[in-house]
């Protein structure tokens, strides 16, 4: 049987009470938690992963025309315990400078079409909030 290649996926693993490792097939580690110290939550990583998606998007349709001089993104949310625990108001706010001149212009210029893009065809993070999928929770046996 041969493995889908859009295929991906992460192992945790349990370091102490409430805290994690995550790690990739290419071997990248993550450590987070419940809160408690300076990890981030896994609300954190969702957060991070919905601006990261976004940003890595903005940054190859901006950046061909000019360097950024400042690129900050926030992302936010409000936890609520209605109907379950879940997050509202998702936002996604982009701070970006271009320097002046032709390039920069042109970037600036480029800035809200790459961010609308990102929105609602490229983020694979956002696109996967917004539309909803299954997630299938099971122990393995």
């Amino acid at each position: 049987m041969t493995e889908n290649p859009n295929s991906r996926s992460v192992t945790l693993t349990r370091t102490e009470f409430a805290t994690f490792r995550a790690e990739n097939d290419r071997g990248g580690v993550l450590e987070f938690g419940e809160g408690d110290g300076i990890a981030f939550t896994p609300v954190e990583l969702l957060l991070t992963a919905i601006a990261g998606c976004a940003s890595i998007d903005v940054d190859y349709i901006t950046a061909r025309r000019a360097e950024p001089v400042a690129f900050e993104v926030v992302s936010s949310g409000v936890k609520s315990t209605e109907g379950g625990n879940h997050l509202t108001d998702l936002n996604v706010t982009f701070r970006v400078v271009f320097p002046d001149g032709p390039e920069g212009d042109a970037a600036r210029e480029r800035l809200p079409l790459a961010i609308k893009r990102s929105a609602e065809a490229l983020c694979t993070v956002s696109r996967t909030v917004q539309l909803g999928t299954p997630v299938v929770m099971d122990a393995a046996r």
